[in-house]
């Protein structure tokens, strides 16, 4: 990132995160946990549709469960616009989908987003612009980046890249791969800056975001590439929960190689009735093939999921827990 854009995002930051130095390449931004040291947010994803397929009335529920949750912020899990991202700063899809959708007040927080390949087949740049955050000051997007919340490390990461058959066979499509060339390079050291911010991190919970996949059994499956390169290092580093969207349903798989729990959060609007491929039972915890969110509560010793559907019910809950203090 250059010291220019780096500079911009600093003026544009609010009052509620700031952005501050890293020995990692990767943006750093610190949101603050609540004053008992407790830390709740949402996740929605695959959601931009103009308030169609349930939009609106996952917007509706979400609102409702960020005000009892008393919410911090707001986890985007990517495809932030459909079909093919925005066209511009200036595109209506931004109002459309977004502005005039999560309108309740629990909702007006910050909203942490990642990028998804539907948003890899518009204008990048745009949805990455300080101007959508001149717009509405809720939005912040980059294509990768760390939030310090004191209690919990998040890093977001921008999965799209690292996909093959967007390059090789992108059908019908035209990608906007001018930010990330020459892709063995860019995928090269985001894994590098990835796995530095990971062994750097000193908080008891470890969270990794992405768009696409490593384990799933909705329509895309698994990632065969994030698999290859990016599991090993949340594997190595001990990673609690990779949470992503891509595949439009809800879903948890309890990994048998290590602790990290996958999480999927793609029902924000379509969903794929009946799209399954059940492929683990001993991994396979929860699917749902219909609309919805999800929302994580964190404390120092513990993490609670709860997954919810347009009518605002939980339908499915879990939760682990960590001494305070490691044992000597």
């Amino acid at each position: 990132m250059s010291l220019t854009l780096i500079i911009t995002f600093i003026a544009l930051l609010g009052s509620l995160y700031v952005f501050c130095p890293s020995s990692a390449e990767l943006p750093w931004f610190e949101h603050p946990a609540k004053p008992d040291g407790s830390l709740s947010f949402l996740v929605v994803g695959d959601w931009g549709r103009r308030g169609a397929y349930n939009q609106t009335k996952v917007a509706h529920q979400m609102g409702i469960v960020g005000e009892k949750l008393k919410i911090d912020f707001i986890i985007s899990t990517g495809d932030n616009f459909y079909d093919d991202g925005l066209t511009g700063v200036d595109d209506a899809a931004f109002f459309e989908s977004f502005v005039n959708i999560y309108t309740a007040p629990s909702l007006a927080k910050q909203w942490y987003n990642v990028l998804g390949n539907h948003d890899y087949r518009g204008d990048v740049e745009a949805q990455l612009s300080p101007v959508l955050r001149d717009i509405d000051s809720r939005w912040l997007c980059l294509r990768s980046f760390i939030v310090n919340a004191e209690i919990a490390e998040f890093i977001f990461v921008d999965t799209t890249p690292f996909v093959n058959k967007y390059f090789t066979d992108p059908e019908d499509h035209v990608y906007d791969w001018s930010g990330i060339q020459p892709r063995k390079s860019y995928l090269a050291n985001l894994l590098k800056d990835v796995d530095s911010a990971l062994k750097e991190s000193t908080a008891k919970w470890k969270i990794v975001v992405g768009h696409h996949t490593i384990k799933s059994s909705g329509h895309h499956g698994n990632t065969h590439e994030l698999n290859l390169q990016l599991l090993p290092i949340l594997q190595e580093n001990e990673v609690d929960l990779y949470i992503n969207g891509h595949d439009h349903c809800l879903e948890r798989i309890s990994s048998t190689e290590s602790g990290i729990q996958f999480l999927t959060s793609g029902g924000g609007s379509k969903a794929w009735k009946g799209d399954i491929d059940w492929w683990n039972p001993k991994e396979d915890k929860f699917y749902y093939d219909g609309q919805g969110f999800m929302s994580v509560q964190i404390t120092p010793t513990e993490v609670d999921v709860a997954f919810y559907d347009i009518f605002g019910n939980v339908i499915h809950k879990w939760s682990t827990s960590k001494q305070l203090y490691s044992a000597l």
